[in-house]
């Protein structure tokens, strides 16, 4: 067993450390490019720390273990939401672009509601993976073409928005090129050896392939999101810790999913619970960042703290759904007719308060 533990540690390093250079390298060609802040985090960022989801979705698919590559995806996708989005906006107060609001999160939710309707068939084939990785490239694509369209009518490069004109410069292109072949190979190793030892542990603990997908490998592959979001919203980059969330929630769907199912001769299979359960939490979470980002465009410590309470109580029923106890239709019952219903009437109440008060500013202007 500690060989086991040891293992899936070491897997986890090298998940991180390799998205850490991935991200690096691919940020700086970017820049290069002339990519806006925001575009590069919700692409390159986003795409860098979502590469451990990557790693390990196409390889427990291709090893046979669908189960804890469609839970990684919806997990990773609650944890970015509730936990990190939480946090970040605990440690700072997020104030959010607009674009995000009309564009990338009503992408975010539009993905979540497909992928959702691809797997009530108990299965996503590899005909609905090739159709996911199309949509991601037309969304890169006019994300980076209206990018560079603002830029040029603002007669001004990106790239010495995004980290300076150093940056670039200080390292060539065949080294940021290395650093991605490097970040690439740690996330392959990394990914078989987290697969492996999860796979052993999960069997060791009784619990299935499904529940250590949606808690320890899904926060585990989430790590660089979130250290990522914390430290940009901590330096004041908005741009970068609310698009990195955002667009690692977009990259999950289209990416991790569209990939992993496209590999695969036969797809990758739902369990049953996940799709009844796991994934309309996913939908929620997501559907809930409309209101609260709206309601002011920012995220305050109060909403902080709403979310992650939310994300505390789901892992609350993923243990006592593991544990098979007692208390476990009890609760159940509470969140979803009390907890839930009541937390969107509030969403819904702090909007439509948002929208009469800049109705009103309008109307006196």
């Amino acid at each position: 067993m500690w060989t086991d533990i040891i293992l899936f540690l070491a897997g986890l390093a090298c998940l991180i450390g390799g998205a850490e250079w991935l991200v690096r390298g691919a940020s700086r060609i970017a820049t290069r490019l002339g990519i806006s802040p925001l575009v590069v985090g919700l692409t390159i960022v986003a795409f860098g720390t979502s590469a451990p989801e990557l790693a390990i979705s196409t390889f427990s698919t291709l090893s046979g273990k669908p189960d804890l590559a469609f839970g990684n995806v919806v997990g990773s996708n609650i944890f970015n939401v509730l936990a990190i989005l939480g946090v970040t906006a605990i440690a700072a107060p997020i104030v959010v672009a607009r674009q995000l609001i009309r564009f990338d999160v009503p992408i975010m939710i539009g993905g979540g509601l497909l992928m959702t309707g691809m797997a009530l068939d108990g299965r996503i084939g590899r005909l609905d993976g090739l159709i996911l990785a199309a949509l991601l490239v037309s969304y890169i694509a006019f994300s980076v073409v209206m990018s560079r369209r603002e830029a040029v009518q603002q007669e001004q490069p990106i790239g010495s928005e995004t980290n300076g004109s150093a940056p670039a410069r200080g390292r060539s292109l065949p080294y940021n090129v290395v650093l991605i072949l490097l970040g690439l190979t740690l996330l392959v190793l990394g990914s078989r050896w987290l697969v492996d030892s999860a796979t052993v542990l999960a069997r060791y603990l009784g619990v299935s392939e499904l529940i250590i997908g949606l808690t320890v490998v899904a926060a585990g592959t989430s790590l660089p999101e979130l250290a990522t979001s914390v430290v940009a919203a901590v330096r004041g980059e908005r741009d970068i810790a609310v698009g990195n969330v955002v667009g690692s929630n977009i990259f999950n769907i289209f990416a991790v999913l569209g990939i992993a199912s496209a590999v695969s001769p036969s797809g990758i299979a739902v369990a049953a619970p996940a799709l009844h359960f796991d994934v309309p939490v996913m939908l929620a979470a997501m559907i809930a960042c409309l209101p609260i980002f709206f309601s002011g465009y920012r995220i305050a410590r109060s909403e902080g703290l709403l979310l992650f309470g939310f994300f505390l109580a789901y892992m609350l029923y993923l243990f006592l759904n593991a544990t098979h106890h007692s208390s476990l239709n009890a609760y159940s019952g509470v969140m979803l007719w009390f907890v839930i219903p009541l937390t969107f009437l509030t969403l819904l109440i702090i909007s439509w308060r948002f929208l009469v008060s800049e109705r009103k500013k309008r109307a006196s202007r």
